[in-house]
């Protein structure tokens, strides 16, 4: 592997120590050098106006937001440079936006695949925004493009069926939320490192990206957070769905009284089941969940 022109965690002056040194526009997020077989991106606090939306979604994949601060994002320019990175023989180098224009140095990262979602442009209209997924350098990804890319064309959406009957003036924001769940679905495979977060089973195309809080309860911020999905196996989503399972901030599963153990045990449900790997930052959805399940499970105690 080539050896990289930056340290990682290393604090740089972006105008000084790169785009002095190697080119690339020094105020924009991807910076195609002219002069150097070099991509600089900047990923930051300031993009969220814009409704860029970036992030690590495991250990070692990242999601960046494309270019484009107004309109539907295109792959021209700086998105069709990172996009065909690999083909031109261009390092794409990442950098964590700091104060007063230092930044830090966090990785060199390749293209693995990018798609669609729906966000918003600087003026808050909605709009199509397009979504990288790069890898770490030096890392491996256990499973093959083609099949993230397979897995996220299933019929698995996250999206309630009475939301797919809109009236005319939802129909432009609804094809913009169909394709969007491409991208938000394989952002929930690579957080759940592509099985099952309770059983550990593996077979993508099977798997479904439930949402936690649902899609025609969440807002919009909520619908696309990679924090309000959990990839579950066919029969645990099923249950998680309809609140007859739900799951403690420690990750142990909660089943309702309104189904006996037995039947439970019947579908392979042992009520022992925990989720080992959630963060903080699912602790909410969960929460509003557990609220749901409690209130259907106090119905249904009072059923004769």
């Amino acid at each position: 592997m080539d050896q990289s022109p930056f340290i990682p965690d290393h604090i740089y002056h972006r105008r000084a120590d790169i785009h002095a040194v190697y080119g690339g526009n020094w105020q924009g997020g991807i910076c195609p050098s002219a002069s150097h077989p070099y991509i600089f991106i900047f990923t930051g606090k300031t993009g969220h106006q814009h409704g860029y939306q970036d992030g690590w979604d495991n250990n070692y994949v990242f999601t960046y937001t494309g270019e484009g601060q107004t309109g539907d994002m295109t792959f021209t320019r700086g998105n069709l440079a990172l996009r065909d990175h690999l083909l031109h023989g261009k390092r794409v180098f990442l950098f964590q936006q700091e104060n007063r224009g230092f930044v830090r140095f966090i990785s060199e990262v390749e293209y693995i695949d990018a798609d669609y979602f729906e966000t918003h442009d600087t003026a808050g209209h909605l709009r199509q925004g397009i979504k990288f997924f790069f890898l770490r350098k030096g890392f491996h990804l256990p499973v093959s493009p083609d099949a993230l890319q397979s897995a996220a064309a299933t019929s698995d959406t996250g999206v309630d069926q009475d939301y797919l009957y809109p009236n005319a003036t939802e129909r432009r924001g609804l094809v913009t939320s169909r394709v969007g769940q491409g991208a938000y679905r394989k952002r929930i495979l690579h957080r759940w490192e592509y099985k099952c977060a309770v059983t550990g089973f593996d077979k993508l195309d099977v798997l479904i990206a439930s949402h936690i809080v649902p899609w025609a309860k969440a807002d919009y911020n909520q619908r696309l957070d990679v924090h309000n999905g959990i990839l579950l196996s066919p029969a645990y989503d099923a249950l998680f769905d309809r609140h007859l399972i739900s799951f403690e901030n420690s990750g142990k599963i909660i089943l309702t009284d309104a189904i006996q153990p037995q039947a439970f045990l019947k579908i392979g449900v042992t009520g022992h089941e925990r989720i080992r790997n959630l963060s903080p930052s699912n602790f909410d959805y969960l929460e509003k969940h557990r609220s749901t399940f409690e209130a259907w499970n106090a119905r249904s105690g009072q059923q004769p």
